[in-house]
């Protein structure tokens, strides 16, 4: 398993229907900066972050992976999984110029890669290698049916055939407009068209202070809403400790951290119930484990946000312990070599060895963008 080559790539993969909107963004394409490592015997393994398709940061990010993590990972023993993250994630140049943000981004990619040769090398899918028996169910909320930029009357029948039609047990909406009593009157209506039975819950991305949440969830206590994730400014840990101890509406997060020290400062401030750790903002897999440790080792449950659109969080999730459910987002899923997978809202265990992270000889065909 000693490692060949490391090379980076760059897939801009387009969401159907033109794009979505959130409180924050505008998404078009997904990018998929990968890593590709293979082995002397010719093995060959792949990982990679999730971007919003923005080339000159994508590069960014590609370049950490040529000039930053492949010359301290060729003839490396692609086996040797603690003391090589620890390698790229202690290199004294990098922790001086970064901790977080692009390098960690790259460190994911190169991090679930290895953990995909692995898996490959053993002959199992990524779930099982770890250690993950064959029984016990993972819950998919749809989370691609409530975006901002939906209509009010496409949003709620959307919402209304995922629980009703497809088998959806719950659905995810966003929040954040300008004006809270537009999401209030949009939530309210989600919610009369799904029935309580189903589960609701809402994302604000980041956008409101404060005041604006605290009036929100006034207003949304009564709709009996599963959690408001990421209700302020990502890394505001005494903001959403206030406003955790303020409302009965759960408080999630993790999307936008990148440390397992930043999960530890919101859970030991009780600033979150719902831990949503990303294997591509994390540096990989690696760290992932340890955070979802972390929370199962509080009694808090672990709902992966998934940034690869599932691709290697199905594998986790239906592992671990903590993991409750997981959010279906399937933009990307049919431009990989074994797409995830939902079932009457029951996520799909994979059957091939890996991590399902080998995208298609027409991804890269029809996608490919240049790294410079």
């Amino acid at each position: 398993m000693r490692i060949r080559s490391v090379e980076p790539y760059i897939l801009h993969l387009p969401i159907a229907g033109g794009g979505i909107r959130d409180s924050t963004h505008h998404v078009t394409h997904w990018g998929v900066v990968g890593a590709r490592i293979e082995t002397e015997d010719g093995l060959v393994g792949h990982g990679f972050t999730g971007t919003h398709a923005h080339l000159p940061s994508d590069r960014l990010i590609a370049g950490c992976i040529r000039d930053l993590w492949a010359p301290l990972l060729v003839g490396e023993d692609a086996q040797d999984s603690e003391r090589l993250w620890t390698k790229l994630a202690r290199f004294p140049p990098v922790q001086w110029v970064g901790r977080a943000g692009m390098t960690t981004l790259a460190h994911a990619a190169v991090d679930v890669a290895l953990w995909d040769l692995r898996a490959k090398h053993a002959g199992l899918p990524l779930w099982r290698f770890l250690g993950g028996a064959s029984g016990g169910e993972v819950a998919a909320y749809n989370t691609d049916v409530g975006w901002l930029s939906i209509p009010d009357d496409v949003l709620v029948d959307g919402c209304r055939r995922a629980v009703e039609e497809d088998g959806f047990p719950g659905v995810k909406v966003k929040v954040g407009s300008p004006n809270v009593t537009t999401d209030l009157r949009r939530v309210e209506a989600v919610r009369r068209a799904i029935g309580r039975d189903a589960t609701l819950a809402v994302d604000g991305n980041g956008k409101w202070d404060l005041p604006t949440c605290l009036r929100f969830c006034r207003a949304a206590e009564p709709l009996d809403l599963l959690w408001f994730e990421e209700p302020l400014w990502y890394d505001d840990v005494g903001g959403h400790a206030a406003l955790a101890r303020a409302t009965r509406i759960p408080v999630a997060l993790g999307e936008q951290l990148y440390t397992q020290d930043a999960f530890h400062a919101f859970m030991d401030a009780g600033a979150v119930h719902w831990v949503q750790p990303d294997v591509t903002r994390l540096a990989g897999i690696t760290e992932y484990v340890r955070v979802a440790d972390a929370a199962h080792a509080r009694r808090l449950p672990v709902v992966a946000h998934a940034g690869d659109m599932g691709q290697v969080h199905v594998h986790l999730a239906v592992w671990h312990p903590a993991s409750t459910s997981m959010e279906w987002i399937p933009w990307i899923r049919e431009w990989f070599e074994e797409p995830v997978r939902v079932a009457r809202g029951i996520w799909l265990r994979p059957e091939r060895p890996g991590a399902s992270t080998t995208p298609t000889e027409e991804a890269f065909r029809r996608f490919a963008r240049p790294i410079a």
